[in-house]
């Protein structure tokens, strides 16, 4: 019997792809989620065991003894993949207790979080030589004045903590043109009991955010990356990747590898930066923790690294492997792309013609798969169950 893999968030595309990139090595995959409620990624027929677990947020306790009584029944320890932020940040929080029971790559307990944590992230950059944007705090010495000659308008809003603040606000940060505009938001804040902080927008348009994504082994050492553009986003300007290519940009490496190796940080990470149109510099905007939006494209170039984390944790680690040449391919998730288009088109960010051409080159998509369909209807039944849900609320 080999070592199970657990999956935590099968009600969006991560959560799928990590399921395929397992399950298709014959990887025994399990799936637990709080809820049937568009568990799509559960429908792949790569998964292996379907559970549902008490609510990691509500139930805390319950769904950490919910994962320890079934690692316990089995006859070796499984590997834990958590694909949302949230399931990570409770992981993180039970790290020392979980490791007794399960395979997972970190071993500093409150680094998953450190790295997710705006603030934190923020000093770890600065103290390792990595340039991030300028930022001012709330309740700082002559913070108008900081915000008004130093961060300037436009600027951004944006959380310590991104996946309260998205819970909240179904949005990743607040863009404010005005003092009124920026008070009104610190008042929502406030309210919400979110810590935030104002930062300076890097100039560029969305094709200036760039990735560095990497596994970095039980050693600390860099082991397989790539790096890629992201070319459009939902929301647009500040959201999720919905069409990104994978393209060598030699100075990522540079940056991201010799970053993530001194912090100490253990298997795949993704850090996100965003190239100033002035000045040519890379600027660190976030680090993700977690398997990333587009794991399919990764997979696609041959960079498995669900796979990768696997095979190292039980004792099979894969040889070192770096993608450096252009590869052309994209990942695509063609629903949300499709809304980010009408909003570039809208905003005249983007004409249609640099949509349609940007069409032509290989692709991975999000959700859909000749060999694994039935994942893709489940998820286009629940859109249009969404839509009717609507309709009616209307009428």
């Amino acid at each position: 019997m080999n070592h199970k893999a657990v999956i935590l968030g099968n009600n969006y595309y991560i959560g799928l792809s990590t399921i395929r990139c397992l399950g298709s090595k014959g990887i025994h995959t399990v799936a637990i989620d709080y809820s049937e409620e568009e568990r799509y990624g559960a429908k792949s027929k790569y998964c292996k065991e379907k559970l549902i677990a008490p609510h990691y947020k509500t139930e805390t306790r319950a769904f950490i003894d919910f994962l320890i009584t079934y690692a316990q029944e089995q006859e070796k320890q499984p590997v834990l993949i958590p694909c949302h932020d949230s399931y990570l940040e409770v992981v993180d929080a039970h790290l020392n207790e979980l490791k007794q029971h399960y395979l997972i790559p970190q071993t500093e307990q409150g680094l998953y979080t450190e790295v997710m944590n705006k603030e934190s992230l923020h000093a770890l950059a600065v103290k390792h030589g990595v340039k991030v944007p300028e930022t001012v705090r709330i309740g700082e010495t002559d913070f108008k004045e900081k915000v008004l000659h130093t961060i300037k308008f436009p600027c951004l809003v944006k959380p310590v903590d991104s996946p309260a603040f998205t819970r909240v606000f179904r949005k990743k940060l607040f863009k404010v043109y005005t003092m009124d505009e920026l008070e009104r938001s610190l008042e929502k804040c406030q309210e919400a009991e979110l810590e935030v902080i104002i930062q300076r927008i890097i100039p560029g348009f969305d094709d200036h955010m760039y990735t560095f994504d990497s596994y970095v082994n039980q050693e600390t050492k860099v082991t397989h990356w790539t790096t890629c553009q992201k070319l459009r986003q939902y929301p647009i300007n500040y959201g999720a990747s919905v069409f990104t290519v994978q393209r060598h940009v030699p100075e990522l490496y540079d940056i991201g590898a010799q970053f993530i190796e001194a912090i100490g940080f253990k298997g795949f990470s993704e850090i996100e930066f965003k190239k100033d149109a002035e000045t040519g510099d890379f600027y660190l905007i976030e680090i993700n923790a977690r398997i990333t939006n587009f794991n399919t494209m990764l997979n696609k170039i041959g960079l498995n690294f669900p796979y990768i984390t696997y095979k190292e944790l039980t004792g099979q680690p894969m040889e070192q492997k770096a993608v450096i040449e252009n590869t052309n391919t994209a990942f695509w998730y063609a629903h949300e792309d499709l809304l980010a288009v009408l909003g570039y088109m809208k905003t005249k960010q983007m004409s249609f013609m640099t949509f349609f051409k940007s069409l032509f080159r290989p692709k991975a998509y999000a959700i859909w798969s000749w060999k694994d369909p039935k994942p893709f209807f489940s998820y286009n039944m629940a859109l249009v169950k969404r839509l009717f849900q609507k309709l009616f609320k209307r009428r």
